[in-house]
Protein backbone atom coordinates (compact mmCIF):
# COMPACT_ATOMS: atom_id res chain seq x y z
CA UNK A 1 0.00 0.00 0.00
CA UNK A 2 1.70 3.32 -1.17
CA UNK A 3 -0.76 5.69 0.33
CA UNK A 4 0.45 6.63 3.93
CA UNK A 5 -3.14 7.48 4.56
CA UNK A 6 -4.75 4.38 3.42
CA UNK A 7 -1.97 2.07 5.39
CA UNK A 8 -2.68 4.19 8.35
CA UNK A 9 -6.38 3.67 7.76
CA UNK A 10 -6.21 0.19 7.14
CA UNK A 11 -3.77 -0.45 10.49
CA UNK A 12 -6.60 1.67 12.68
CA UNK A 13 -9.19 -0.16 11.80
CA UNK A 14 -7.62 -3.44 12.37
CA UNK A 15 -6.11 -2.70 15.58
CA UNK A 16 -9.71 -1.53 16.40
CA UNK A 17 -11.21 -4.99 15.26
CA UNK A 18 -8.96 -7.48 17.02
CA UNK A 19 -9.83 -4.94 19.99
CA UNK A 20 -13.18 -5.47 19.33
CA UNK A 21 -13.10 -9.33 18.74
CA UNK A 22 -11.03 -9.48 21.96
CA UNK A 23 -13.77 -7.69 23.59
CA UNK A 24 -16.05 -10.08 22.74
CA UNK A 25 -14.32 -13.34 23.59
CA UNK A 26 -13.59 -12.00 27.06
CA UNK A 27 -17.07 -10.53 27.50
CA UNK A 28 -18.62 -14.01 25.85
CA UNK A 29 -16.03 -16.31 28.29
CA UNK A 30 -16.96 -13.35 31.35
CA UNK A 31 -20.60 -14.11 30.58
CA UNK A 32 -20.91 -17.39 29.86
CA UNK A 33 -19.04 -17.69 33.72
CA UNK A 34 -21.78 -15.62 35.19
CA UNK A 35 -24.66 -17.27 33.37
CA UNK A 36 -24.13 -20.29 34.43
CA UNK A 37 -23.91 -19.49 38.25
CA UNK A 38 -26.76 -17.54 37.92
CA UNK A 39 -28.83 -20.42 36.06
CA UNK A 40 -27.30 -23.06 38.74
CA UNK A 41 -28.83 -20.63 41.66
CA UNK A 42 -32.02 -20.72 40.14
CA UNK A 43 -31.95 -23.96 39.79
CA UNK A 44 -31.42 -24.51 43.17
CA UNK A 45 -34.26 -21.75 44.30
CA UNK A 46 -36.49 -23.87 41.69
CA UNK A 47 -35.65 -27.35 43.18
CA UNK A 48 -36.74 -25.91 47.12
CA UNK A 49 -39.73 -24.16 46.03
CA UNK A 50 -41.02 -27.65 44.59
CA UNK A 51 -39.45 -29.80 47.77
CA UNK A 52 -41.28 -26.95 50.12
CA UNK A 53 -44.71 -28.02 48.33
CA UNK A 54 -43.64 -31.50 48.55
CA UNK A 55 -43.05 -30.93 52.48
CA UNK A 56 -46.42 -29.21 52.80
CA UNK A 57 -48.38 -32.11 51.39
CA UNK A 58 -49.75 -30.49 48.36
CA UNK A 59 -48.11 -32.61 45.80
CA UNK A 60 -49.53 -35.96 45.21
CA UNK A 61 -49.31 -39.26 43.08
CA UNK A 62 -51.43 -37.81 40.24
CA UNK A 63 -50.07 -33.72 40.50
CA UNK A 64 -48.79 -31.99 37.31
CA UNK A 65 -46.54 -29.70 38.70
CA UNK A 66 -47.02 -25.99 37.58
CA UNK A 67 -44.63 -23.64 35.63
CA UNK A 68 -41.95 -22.48 38.06
CA UNK A 69 -41.75 -19.02 36.28
CA UNK A 70 -43.22 -17.65 33.38
CA UNK A 71 -40.00 -15.92 31.70
CA UNK A 72 -38.57 -17.27 28.61
CA UNK A 73 -36.18 -19.46 30.23
CA UNK A 74 -37.99 -20.69 33.11
CA UNK A 75 -40.58 -22.07 30.85
CA UNK A 76 -37.41 -24.52 29.75
CA UNK A 77 -37.38 -25.73 33.21
CA UNK A 78 -38.43 -29.06 34.23
CA UNK A 79 -38.89 -30.88 37.65
CA UNK A 80 -39.39 -34.38 38.64
CA UNK A 81 -40.64 -35.88 42.06
CA UNK A 82 -39.21 -39.29 42.48
CA UNK A 83 -39.77 -41.80 45.39
CA UNK A 84 -36.72 -43.11 46.43
CA UNK A 85 -37.64 -46.84 45.50
CA UNK A 86 -37.80 -45.33 41.92
CA UNK A 87 -41.92 -44.23 40.94
CA UNK A 88 -42.56 -41.16 39.27
CA UNK A 89 -44.28 -39.19 41.13
CA UNK A 90 -44.80 -35.96 40.01
CA UNK A 91 -43.61 -33.88 36.81
CA UNK A 92 -43.48 -30.79 35.05
CA UNK A 93 -45.06 -30.35 31.49
CA UNK A 94 -42.49 -30.54 29.24
CA UNK A 95 -40.22 -32.91 31.76
CA UNK A 96 -38.59 -35.96 29.50
CA UNK A 97 -39.62 -39.49 30.14
CA UNK A 98 -36.48 -40.68 31.54
CA UNK A 99 -35.07 -39.71 35.41
CA UNK A 100 -32.93 -36.42 35.58
CA UNK A 101 -32.69 -37.33 39.09
CA UNK A 102 -29.28 -38.55 40.79
CA UNK A 103 -28.29 -40.60 43.86
CA UNK A 104 -26.10 -37.60 45.64
CA UNK A 105 -27.57 -34.29 46.19
CA UNK A 106 -26.35 -31.22 44.23
CA UNK A 107 -25.86 -30.03 40.95
CA UNK A 108 -25.02 -32.82 37.92
CA UNK A 109 -24.78 -33.28 33.91
CA UNK A 110 -26.81 -35.62 32.86
CA UNK A 111 -27.61 -37.03 28.65
CA UNK A 112 -31.28 -37.88 28.72
CA UNK A 113 -32.85 -39.09 25.28
CA UNK A 114 -29.28 -37.84 23.92
CA UNK A 115 -29.37 -34.06 25.44
CA UNK A 116 -27.20 -32.97 27.73
CA UNK A 117 -28.95 -31.18 31.13
CA UNK A 118 -27.85 -29.27 34.06
CA UNK A 119 -29.89 -30.77 37.18
CA UNK A 120 -29.89 -29.63 40.68
CA UNK A 121 -30.72 -33.03 43.29
CA UNK A 122 -32.50 -32.91 46.73
CA UNK A 123 -32.89 -35.94 48.17
CA UNK A 124 -35.74 -36.09 51.00
CA UNK A 125 -35.53 -39.31 53.12
CA UNK A 126 -38.38 -37.94 55.80
CA UNK A 127 -40.65 -38.06 52.64
CA UNK A 128 -39.13 -40.63 50.70
CA UNK A 129 -38.55 -38.35 47.61
CA UNK A 130 -36.05 -37.09 45.43
CA UNK A 131 -36.76 -33.55 44.47
CA UNK A 132 -34.71 -32.43 40.32
CA UNK A 133 -35.01 -29.67 38.50
CA UNK A 134 -33.12 -28.80 35.23
CA UNK A 135 -32.45 -27.24 31.99
CA UNK A 136 -30.95 -28.48 29.14
CA UNK A 137 -27.09 -26.69 28.46
CA UNK A 138 -28.02 -25.72 24.97
CA UNK A 139 -30.81 -23.34 25.83
CA UNK A 140 -27.43 -21.92 28.02
CA UNK A 141 -25.61 -21.60 25.13
CA UNK A 142 -27.90 -19.98 22.70
CA UNK A 143 -28.27 -17.65 25.50
CA UNK A 144 -24.50 -17.17 25.24
CA UNK A 145 -24.50 -16.45 21.82
CA UNK A 146 -27.69 -14.44 22.05
CA UNK A 147 -25.28 -11.93 24.28
CA UNK A 148 -22.50 -12.44 21.49
CA UNK A 149 -24.89 -11.52 18.70
CA UNK A 150 -26.10 -8.40 20.68
CA UNK A 151 -22.42 -7.12 20.86
CA UNK A 152 -20.94 -7.93 17.12
CA UNK A 153 -24.80 -7.14 15.58
CA UNK A 154 -24.46 -3.27 16.48
CA UNK A 155 -20.26 -3.81 15.93
CA UNK A 156 -21.28 -4.96 12.47
CA UNK A 157 -23.70 -1.35 11.54
CA UNK A 158 -21.11 0.98 13.28
CA UNK A 159 -17.87 -0.33 11.66
CA UNK A 160 -18.84 1.61 8.25
CA UNK A 161 -19.63 4.79 10.31
CA UNK A 162 -16.39 4.43 12.25
CA UNK A 163 -14.28 3.78 9.02
CA UNK A 164 -15.24 7.09 7.93
CA UNK A 165 -14.97 8.85 10.91
CA UNK A 166 -11.06 6.96 11.21
CA UNK A 167 -10.55 8.45 7.33
CA UNK A 168 -12.05 11.41 8.09
CA UNK A 169 -9.79 12.09 11.71
CA UNK A 170 -6.73 11.02 9.34
CA UNK A 171 -7.23 13.46 6.80
CA UNK A 172 -7.27 15.89 9.22
CA UNK A 173 -4.42 14.87 11.18
CA UNK A 174 -2.03 14.83 7.99
CA UNK A 175 -3.23 17.99 6.81
CA UNK A 176 -0.20 19.51 7.83
CA UNK A 177 1.86 16.88 6.09
CA UNK A 178 -0.30 17.63 2.91
CA UNK A 179 0.39 21.51 3.71
CA UNK A 180 3.96 21.45 3.60
CA UNK A 181 3.40 18.84 0.64
CA UNK A 182 1.60 21.79 -1.66
CA UNK A 183 4.48 24.28 -0.10
CA UNK A 184 7.41 22.21 -1.97
CA UNK A 185 5.46 21.57 -5.19
CA UNK A 186 4.37 25.53 -5.97
CA UNK A 187 8.26 26.20 -5.51
CA UNK A 188 10.48 26.50 -8.32
CA UNK A 189 14.14 25.13 -8.73
CA UNK A 190 15.74 28.28 -7.79
CA UNK A 191 14.19 28.68 -4.25
CA UNK A 192 15.47 27.41 -1.32
CA UNK A 193 13.68 29.38 1.54
CA UNK A 194 12.97 27.35 4.33
CA UNK A 195 9.72 25.93 4.92
CA UNK A 196 7.56 27.55 7.71
CA UNK A 197 4.56 25.86 8.51
CA UNK A 198 2.26 27.65 10.64
CA UNK A 199 2.28 25.62 14.26
CA UNK A 200 3.55 22.42 12.63
CA UNK A 201 2.95 19.08 15.31
CA UNK A 202 5.86 17.37 16.35
CA UNK A 203 5.76 15.02 14.12
CA UNK A 204 6.62 17.18 11.20
CA UNK A 205 8.84 19.30 13.05
CA UNK A 206 11.75 16.85 11.93
CA UNK A 207 10.68 16.60 8.53
CA UNK A 208 10.41 20.33 7.58
CA UNK A 209 13.99 20.79 9.99
CA UNK A 210 15.55 18.03 7.67
CA UNK A 211 14.31 19.58 4.18
CA UNK A 212 15.25 23.31 5.43
CA UNK A 213 18.89 21.84 6.42
CA UNK A 214 18.81 20.26 3.14
CA UNK A 215 17.87 23.35 1.26
CA UNK A 216 20.98 25.17 2.96
CA UNK A 217 23.17 22.81 1.64
CA UNK A 218 21.96 23.01 -1.99
CA UNK A 219 22.33 27.03 -1.70
CA UNK A 220 25.68 26.64 -0.11
CA UNK A 221 26.57 24.37 -2.96
CA UNK A 222 25.34 26.72 -5.66
CA UNK A 223 26.71 29.62 -4.10
CA UNK A 224 30.03 27.88 -3.99
CA UNK A 225 29.64 26.90 -8.03
CA UNK A 226 28.66 30.15 -8.69
CA UNK A 227 31.95 31.66 -6.58
CA UNK A 228 34.20 29.03 -8.14
CA UNK A 229 32.51 29.94 -11.56
CA UNK A 230 32.74 33.74 -10.70
CA UNK A 231 36.47 33.13 -9.71
CA UNK A 232 37.41 31.36 -12.86
CA UNK A 233 35.99 34.00 -15.00
CA UNK A 234 38.12 36.61 -13.37
CA UNK A 235 40.87 34.83 -12.97
CA UNK A 236 41.10 33.26 -16.52
CA UNK A 237 40.30 36.27 -17.76
CA UNK A 238 43.45 38.01 -17.23
CA UNK A 239 46.38 35.54 -17.63
CA UNK A 240 44.20 35.41 -21.46
CA UNK A 241 44.19 38.43 -21.94
CA UNK A 242 47.79 38.78 -20.90
CA UNK A 243 48.35 35.63 -23.31
CA UNK A 244 46.72 37.48 -26.33
CA UNK A 245 48.72 40.94 -25.51
CA UNK A 246 52.08 39.27 -25.85
CA UNK A 247 51.58 37.25 -28.44
CA UNK A 248 50.21 40.26 -30.24
CA UNK A 249 53.46 41.68 -28.97
CA UNK A 250 55.65 38.86 -30.47
CA UNK A 251 54.27 38.80 -33.38
CA UNK A 252 54.53 42.47 -34.69
CA UNK A 253 58.18 43.20 -32.96
CA UNK A 254 61.21 41.49 -35.10
CA UNK A 255 63.98 39.56 -33.60
CA UNK A 256 65.59 40.54 -30.39
CA UNK A 257 64.97 41.56 -26.69
CA UNK A 258 61.63 42.16 -27.17
CA UNK A 259 59.99 39.72 -28.83
CA UNK A 260 62.14 37.06 -26.00
CA UNK A 261 60.25 39.23 -23.19
CA UNK A 262 56.69 38.86 -24.80
CA UNK A 263 57.88 35.16 -25.24
CA UNK A 264 58.60 34.78 -21.40
CA UNK A 265 55.41 36.67 -20.29
CA UNK A 266 53.77 34.21 -22.54
CA UNK A 267 54.80 31.47 -20.82
CA UNK A 268 54.66 32.68 -17.62
CA UNK A 269 50.80 33.67 -18.39
CA UNK A 270 50.63 29.64 -19.38
CA UNK A 271 51.75 28.51 -16.27
CA UNK A 272 49.45 30.84 -14.87
CA UNK A 273 46.51 29.83 -16.43
CA UNK A 274 47.95 26.13 -16.00
CA UNK A 275 48.28 26.34 -12.17
CA UNK A 276 44.44 27.87 -12.10
CA UNK A 277 42.90 25.48 -13.37
CA UNK A 278 45.18 22.60 -11.91
CA UNK A 279 43.51 23.82 -8.63
CA UNK A 280 40.13 24.09 -9.20
CA UNK A 281 40.00 20.86 -11.39
CA UNK A 282 41.68 19.47 -7.32
CA UNK A 283 39.46 21.30 -5.95
CA UNK A 284 36.19 19.61 -7.66
CA UNK A 285 37.77 16.10 -7.22
CA UNK A 286 38.26 16.79 -3.58
CA UNK A 287 34.68 18.21 -3.35
CA UNK A 288 33.27 15.15 -5.38
CA UNK A 289 35.82 12.60 -4.23
CA UNK A 290 34.44 9.39 -2.02
CA UNK A 291 35.30 8.79 1.40
CA UNK A 292 39.18 7.87 2.31
CA UNK A 293 39.48 3.79 2.13
CA UNK A 294 42.63 2.12 3.24
CA UNK A 295 46.35 3.50 1.38
CA UNK A 296 49.39 2.96 1.12
CA UNK A 297 52.34 3.55 3.44
CA UNK A 298 53.76 6.39 1.59
CA UNK A 299 57.82 7.53 2.64
CA UNK A 300 57.05 11.44 3.11
CA UNK A 301 61.10 11.98 2.24
CA UNK A 302 60.47 10.38 -1.15
CA UNK A 303 57.16 12.10 -2.08
CA UNK A 304 58.86 15.47 -1.08
CA UNK A 305 61.80 15.03 -3.40
CA UNK A 306 60.08 13.66 -6.35
CA UNK A 307 57.10 16.65 -5.72
CA UNK A 308 60.39 19.27 -5.74
CA UNK A 309 62.07 17.69 -8.70
CA UNK A 310 59.38 18.39 -10.89
CA UNK A 311 58.58 21.39 -10.07
CA UNK A 312 60.26 24.81 -11.72
CA UNK A 313 63.51 25.51 -9.88
CA UNK A 314 64.84 29.34 -9.03
CA UNK A 315 68.28 30.20 -9.10
CA UNK A 316 66.74 32.59 -5.45
CA UNK A 317 65.19 30.04 -3.71
CA UNK A 318 66.83 26.86 -2.14
CA UNK A 319 64.35 24.32 -1.18
CA UNK A 320 65.82 21.84 1.63
CA UNK A 321 64.55 18.13 2.38
CA UNK A 322 65.74 17.05 5.85
CA UNK A 323 67.31 13.52 5.76
CA UNK A 324 65.35 12.66 8.76
CA UNK A 325 61.76 13.06 6.64
CA UNK A 326 63.41 9.66 5.33
CA UNK A 327 62.45 7.43 8.06
CA UNK A 328 58.80 9.58 8.29
CA UNK A 329 55.76 7.11 7.28
CA UNK A 330 52.08 7.60 6.62
CA UNK A 331 49.54 5.16 6.09
CA UNK A 332 47.13 6.81 3.50
CA UNK A 333 46.33 7.76 -0.02
CA UNK A 334 49.66 8.49 -2.20
CA UNK A 335 47.76 11.59 -4.13
CA UNK A 336 45.95 12.92 -1.26
CA UNK A 337 49.47 13.13 0.24
CA UNK A 338 50.70 14.88 -3.13
CA UNK A 339 48.57 17.09 -3.08
CA UNK A 340 49.04 18.65 0.62
CA UNK A 341 52.72 18.67 0.17
CA UNK A 342 52.84 20.20 -3.15
CA UNK A 343 50.60 22.84 -2.21
CA UNK A 344 52.17 23.76 0.63
CA UNK A 345 55.22 23.85 -1.29
CA UNK A 346 53.78 25.95 -4.16
CA UNK A 347 52.48 28.20 -1.42
CA UNK A 348 55.81 29.12 -0.34
CA UNK A 349 57.28 29.37 -3.32
CA UNK A 350 54.35 31.96 -4.47
CA UNK A 351 55.34 34.20 -1.80
CA UNK A 352 59.11 34.30 -1.86
CA UNK A 353 59.55 36.68 -4.24
CA UNK A 354 63.15 37.45 -3.09
CA UNK A 355 66.03 35.15 -2.34
CA UNK A 356 65.62 32.85 0.66
CA UNK A 357 65.39 29.46 1.72
CA UNK A 358 62.38 26.91 2.25
CA UNK A 359 63.23 24.14 4.41
CA UNK A 360 60.91 20.76 4.96
CA UNK A 361 61.83 19.03 8.50
CA UNK A 362 60.04 16.35 10.40
CA UNK A 363 57.98 17.07 13.81
CA UNK A 364 59.32 15.41 17.10
CA UNK A 365 58.81 11.82 17.35
CA UNK A 366 58.20 11.77 13.56
CA UNK A 367 54.90 12.04 14.18
CA UNK A 368 54.31 14.94 11.34
CA UNK A 369 56.27 16.90 8.79
CA UNK A 370 56.94 20.63 9.05
CA UNK A 371 57.37 23.56 6.19
CA UNK A 372 59.01 26.57 6.77
CA UNK A 373 59.70 29.61 4.28
CA UNK A 374 61.34 33.09 4.69
CA UNK A 375 58.39 35.08 2.73
CA UNK A 376 56.65 37.87 4.21
CA UNK A 377 54.69 36.07 6.42
CA UNK A 378 50.66 36.26 7.79
CA UNK A 379 49.67 38.92 10.24
CA UNK A 380 47.81 37.53 13.15
CA UNK A 381 44.52 38.48 12.77
CA UNK A 382 44.58 36.57 9.16
CA UNK A 383 45.56 33.30 10.67
CA UNK A 384 42.66 31.86 10.95
CA UNK A 385 41.37 32.88 7.59
CA UNK A 386 44.54 31.61 5.18
CA UNK A 387 42.38 28.40 4.48
CA UNK A 388 39.33 30.32 3.42
CA UNK A 389 38.64 30.14 -0.34
CA UNK A 390 39.99 32.64 -2.18
CA UNK A 391 41.35 34.33 0.30
CA UNK A 392 44.62 35.82 -0.79
CA UNK A 393 45.89 38.53 2.75
CA UNK A 394 47.06 41.49 2.25
CA UNK A 395 50.59 39.85 1.35
CA UNK A 396 49.04 38.74 -1.72
CA UNK A 397 50.98 37.20 -4.36
CA UNK A 398 50.52 38.20 -8.23
CA UNK A 399 50.10 34.58 -9.24
CA UNK A 400 48.22 33.52 -6.15
CA UNK A 401 44.56 31.91 -6.42
CA UNK A 402 43.55 31.75 -2.75
CA UNK A 403 42.99 28.05 -3.20
CA UNK A 404 45.94 26.61 -2.10
CA UNK A 405 45.72 26.10 1.21
CA UNK A 406 42.00 25.42 1.07
CA UNK A 407 42.87 22.21 -0.94
CA UNK A 408 46.03 21.20 1.78
CA UNK A 409 43.96 21.45 4.39
CA UNK A 410 40.93 19.38 2.70
CA UNK A 411 43.48 16.96 0.99
CA UNK A 412 45.00 16.59 4.96
CA UNK A 413 41.65 15.78 6.79
CA UNK A 414 40.87 13.25 4.04
CA UNK A 415 44.69 11.93 5.56
CA UNK A 416 43.11 11.98 9.22
CA UNK A 417 46.10 14.98 9.54
CA UNK A 418 45.68 17.98 10.95
CA UNK A 419 47.05 20.93 9.26
CA UNK A 420 48.15 24.17 11.37
CA UNK A 421 50.03 27.35 11.10
CA UNK A 422 52.08 29.59 13.13
CA UNK A 423 54.11 32.53 12.48
CA UNK A 424 58.33 31.72 12.65
CA UNK A 425 59.52 33.80 16.11
CA UNK A 426 63.40 33.43 14.53
CA UNK A 427 62.63 35.76 11.81
CA UNK A 428 60.16 36.86 8.93
CA UNK A 429 58.26 33.49 7.57
CA UNK A 430 55.31 30.89 8.02
CA UNK A 431 55.36 27.79 9.59
CA UNK A 432 53.15 25.01 8.13
CA UNK A 433 52.40 22.12 10.28
CA UNK A 434 51.33 18.77 8.81
CA UNK A 435 50.39 16.27 11.88
CA UNK A 436 49.02 13.09 11.63
CA UNK A 437 46.53 11.88 14.39
CA UNK A 438 48.08 8.25 14.08
CA UNK A 439 51.31 7.61 15.38
CA UNK A 440 53.42 7.09 12.38
CA UNK A 441 56.18 4.09 11.50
Amino acid sequence: MRSLRGRLFALLLGATGIIWLCAVVWIGLGSRSELEHVLDTRLQEAARMVHSMVASGNVNASSTLPALEDGAYERQLSCQIWSLDGRLVARSSGAPDQSLAEDQEGYADRTVSGELWRVYTIVDHTKGVRVAVGDRIGLRDRLVRDILVGLIGPALLIAPIFGILIWLALARGLAPLRAVTDEIAKRDGEDMRPLSPRDPPEEIKPLTSALNELFSKVEAARRHEREITAFAAHELRTPLAGLKTQAQVALATPDGPGREQALRHIVTSVDRTSRIVRQLLALAALEAAPPPSAGAICNIGSVLRDIVGSMPRSDLVSVVIDDALDAVTLNGDPDDLKLVLRNLNENALEHMANAGRITWYALPDRNGVAISDEGPGVDDDELPRITERFYRGRNKSASGTGLGLTIATMAAARLGAILSFRKRSDRQGLIAELQWRTTSR
